[in-house]
């Protein structure tokens, strides 16, 4: 049996995924709980032993991806698969070279959920055909131009909530963060995106289909 570990901060996510895992035919699944936060996250680990954890991107707070390398340090052996509305050639490839033994968008199929899960469980990475071919361009090339490979997780989150009209403040109270952190966040991304105001931000946004 595989007991698993689901976090994500929307409830109606976990119980989602929690039911579908349930439901499984094959009975594979055992023990199946869930987490909303980082603290809640670690207080499972300490308490009890997974065989995979799903992991969202977007939590409050810190993102999944800044998560990723505490929850290895904590269960080195520990599975991960990260499970995000964020396509893959955004993250994939830096959830991978964090350490995750998989990537999906939750647009998958739950078959491929499901497999992906079992797959890694038994000590495997899952790996996707298109995941694949954005590896071995990466591996070519020899650089990463994908965004992620410019900005950080929480950079692009931000990105995208400025793209989407938010103010600074707003953004702060969606990601229980200070406002004075968003700024940072913001000037940040313009440095390294090599722009100079709010508007050039919206528009690079667009053009990146953000």
């Amino acid at each position: 049996m595989i007991d698993v570990l689901i976090v994500d901060d929307h409830p109606v996510v976990r119980k989602g995924l929690r039911q579908l895992l349930e439901d499984d035919r094959e009975d594979r699944f055992g023990i199946i709980m869930e987490a909303g936060n980082e603290r809640d996250l670690m207080d499972k680990l300490s308490s009890f032993t997974f065989d995979v954890v799903l992991l969202d991107i977007s939590m409050p707070g810190r993102s999944g991806l800044d998560l990723l390398p505490d929850i290895l340090l904590k269960a080195p052996d520990l599975p991960v698969l990260i499970l995000s509305i964020y396509p893959e050639e955004q993250y994939a490839l830096r959830a991978i070279k964090l350490g995750a033994s998989g990537y999906l968008t939750k647009n998958c199929e739950p078959d491929e959920l499901i497999n992906a899960i079992v797959r890694i469980s038994e000590g495997h990475r899952y790996i996707t055909p298109s995941l694949s071919d954005i590896i071995t361009d990466n591996f070519v090339s020899g650089d990463n131009k994908t965004l992620a490979g410019l900005l950080s997780p929480r950079e692009i989150q931000v990105l995208k909530l400025i793209a989407g009209g938010m103010t600074l403040t707003k953004i702060a109270k969606e990601l229980s963060l200070s406002p004075k952190t968003i700024s940072t966040y913001r000037e940040r991304t313009l440095a390294k995106l090599n722009l100079n105001t709010t508007a050039e931000l919206i528009k690079f946004a667009f053009e990146q289909g953000l």
